[in-house]
């Protein structure tokens, strides 16, 4: 299945290892135009093209197919080669994590509602749905709500009146990386905020450290459907 090889391929990343290298770069933080956002690439490679690659390959493909587009914005907006260069691969990293996290939300969903049910893109993600299943005849497009315990992550808002359907949120709550390093307190006792996401049936932590959803979010909605069919 390819959930199943997908998830061999998460849990392969040493995800440590790019952490400690671009967490502490923030040099290109400013919007990127469209035509050089990673977004299509990342569709394209893991969800059309199934290419399980890791992220310096796919930085590689990145980089190739938009090098030019990607000077002309360095030029623009007057920032150093050294400065950008060094920043650009960082901002991408980011982008990554978090988009193949919710590419493998896509292929869960695909393992509950059935091949073919799901679909993804760029064109989708504009439209508003990070993805979209259409099972028994019934639409649902599902978006990733991205949450710390403490506060909502910032993301782009997206319209809904451009897709039929249902909206369905799901909720992507995960602590600061420090709980999962450092789960108990003094005492011995865990934290409260790893204790709450521990408690969460619908997210699971893979040992390098990716957060995923499980299959329960979506079973929940397909009985549901098949009740009512």
């Amino acid at each position: 299945m390819l959930i199943e090889k997908f998830e061999k391929f998460l849990k392969s990343i040493d995800l440590y290892t790019y952490r400690e290298k671009y967490r502490p770069i923030k040099l290109v933080e400013m919007d990127l135009p469209k035509e050089i956002q990673a977004i299509a690439t990342l569709y394209q490679v893991y969800w059309d093209q199934k290419k399980f690659l890791n992220y310096d390959d796919f930085y590689h493909i990145y980089f190739s197919k938009h090098e030019k587009e990607i000077e002309i914005f360095r030029k623009k907006i007057t920032m150093c080669e050294d400065c950008f260069y060094r920043g650009l691969p960082a901002r991408i990293y980011r982008t990554w994590a978090s988009i193949i996290t919710q590419i493998h939300a896509g292929y869960v969903a695909e393992s509950v509602f059935g091949d073919g049910t799901v679909a993804m893109s760029a064109e989708l993600d504009h439209q508003g749905a990070d993805f979209q299943v259409v099972y028994k005849d019934i639409i649902l497009n599902y978006q990733v709500k991205k949450t710390t315990f403490s506060r909502e992550v910032r993301r782009e808002k997206k319209s809904k009146n451009q897709l039929k359907g249902e909206f369905i949120d799901i909720n992507y709550e995960v602590p600061s990386y420090d709980y999962f390093e450092n789960p108990k307190k003094k005492d011995g006792s865990y934290k409260l905020p790893y204790v709450r996401f521990k408690n969460n049936k619908e997210l699971t932590l893979f040992p390098n450290g990716f957060v995923v959803f499980t299959p329960l979010v979506f079973e929940k909605k397909k009985s549901e459907i098949d009740k009512s069919k």
